[in-house]
């Protein structure tokens, strides 16, 4: 199967089921191609062969026996903060290893549901933090399309294995761009959610109020194959919004019009083509919006006024939240535990060896805007900002369908550069991350690449539960 690392998650199903090849040809083939690039890409921590090859067997003896199922002997990968039952989930940080997961999350059951192969977990910024996948506790993972330089983060594994043909499909999460992000660095499709659309269950938990499961994929039909199984009401997350699975792959089922964005208003937001950003970024999402217009779609530069407050808001609202999610992980309950004299002594001794730099530094942050003193000066005015900046979005969506912009300031930067620099790693979410802060869905699609060939995505973003405009556009769109 030498075309193995072109094929797409579509090409995949469709070759299954017309006996081309099987799940177990399928899923070897891709394995090969993940330990030969290990040392290299590091795209996984880990790669369950013998668990992903009995899955296969058992996903060809299923259609033999003429069953059918949306993603039968389909591999995919995911991200290590996903539990899947019997695999390990560490969140790529040393304070877990060793512990595996007793449950499968929500989305791994719907995925196993589905018939999908689990491959193996994939590389990921310690607890989601982070942006370029430097700080998981097990190394750094490199960008395939642009070697010796970073996939991105936090789901960086994910998208580096999609990029780099050794998944089909990945799943990632989004707290503040952790998905978008590495697509555009990786020159994939990479989907955000509304919040709620996709249950958080079972997911090692970032900050709960912005965090997002979604997909990685080569396609954008791809990410609609996933989004329809992923998707839809989970009564074990009380953020779960009461809507059934999307169905965002029907559109698939009809050709492409000649105009397929007739009607379409696109808004352009003023803000995120303000100073810093990269020329080459700029004039490859000038060129994605004259292609949307060259597709019947009208462009209207539109305004967020607070997203100039977005970088401070979201850092103080998602370590406020980290911080308390993080307490749980103390050598008592899970992981790693580190014996002293007394319970502290435990505690702090299992903290200190287990837990990364930037993990440190955001607990620490996040505590100290939660504190006696600081809470109305910090935590509480962020919440507000964060209400303007959703109702900036709402106001825009009211003038138009969709916001079309860049998905971060530059390509993707080598390896070790601005490592010891977190201001300026923070800053590289500056186009994310109100998309989280509002809840409303958003994608990165590629849209070309710079002239040193680093790939670079633009942002789609909609309006709550607007992912059929969403993923109508990104189809029209798509580079292909």
């Amino acid at each position: 199967m030498e075309e193995i690392k072109q094929m797409t998650l579509a090409g995949a199903l469709e070759g299954l089921r017309a006996k081309r090849f099987s799940s177990v040809e399928l899923t070897r083939a891709l394995l090969d191609v993940m330990v030969a690039s290990q040392k290299d890409i590091h795209a996984f921590v880990t790669i369950d062969a013998e668990g992903a090859l009995a899955q296969a067997a058992e996903a060809d003896r299923r259609r033999a026996a003429g069953e059918e199922a949306p993603l039968l002997g389909a591999p995919v990968a995911m991200k290590d903060n996903m539990g899947v039952a019997g695999q390990p989930c560490t969140a790529s940080s040393r304070i877990l290893e060793g512990y595996v997961s007793p449950y499968d999350a929500t989305v791994a059951a719907k995925l196993r549901a589905a018939g999908a192969v689990f491959l193996g977990r994939t590389n990921m910024d310690e607890f989601a933090l982070g942006s370029t996948t430097q700080t998981s506790g097990f190394g750094p993972t490199e960008n395939p399309v642009a070697r010796g330089c970073i996939p991105g983060g936090s789901s960086g594994g994910s998208a580096a294995a999609v990029g780099g043909g050794l998944a089909l499909a990945a799943l990632g999460t989004d707290t503040g761009g952790s998905i978008r992000q590495p697509a555009s660095h990786c020159g994939i499709v990479g989907v955000k959610p509304t919040y709620g659309l996709v249950s958080r269950y079972g997911i090692v938990a970032c900050a709960s109020s912005l965090d997002q499961v979604g997909p990685m994929t080569k396609t954008v039909e791809d990410a609609a194959l996933l989004m329809d199984v992923i998707s839809g009401h989970d009564p074990m997350d009380a953020t779960s919004l009461d809507r059934p699975p999307t169905r965002l792959a029907r559109q698939w089922e009809a050709p492409l019009a000649a105009q397929p964005l007739a009607g379409m208003t696109l808004g352009l937001p003023k803000e995120y083509f303000g100073d810093g950003l990269d020329p080459e970024v700029r004039a490859l999402t000038e060129a994605a919006a004259k292609r949307a217009e060259a597709l019947g779609a009208t462009l209207r530069e539109v305004s967020l006024p607070h997203a100039g407050y977005g970088i401070p808001t979201y850092y103080i609202c998602m370590t406020a939240e980290l911080s308390a999610n993080l307490a749980r992980f103390d050598g008592v309950r899970y992981g790693a535990r580190v014996p002293a004299e007394d319970v502290l002594g435990q505690y702090l001794e299992t903290r200190a060896r287990g837990l990364g730099a930037e993990a440190k530094r955001r607990i620490l942050l996040g505590t100290f805007v939660l504190s006696s003193g600081y809470y109305d000066a910090y935590y509480n005015r962020a919440q507000k900002v964060r209400t303007l900046i959703r109702r900036d979005f709402e106001a825009a969506y009211g003038a138009c369908d969709l916001l079309l912009a860049p998905v971060t300031p530059e390509p993707a930067w080598p390896l070790g550069v601005y490592q010891d620099d977190p201001i300026r790693n923070y800053l590289s979410d500056v186009l994310t991350v109100g998309a989280n802060l509002a809840g409303c869905c958003a994608l990165s699609i590629p849209a070309g690449a710079t002239a040193a060939g680093k790939p670079v995505g633009v942002q789609l973003l909609g309006p709550s539960l607007g992912e059929d405009a969403l993923f109508r556009a990104a189809r029209a769109l798509e580079l292909r």
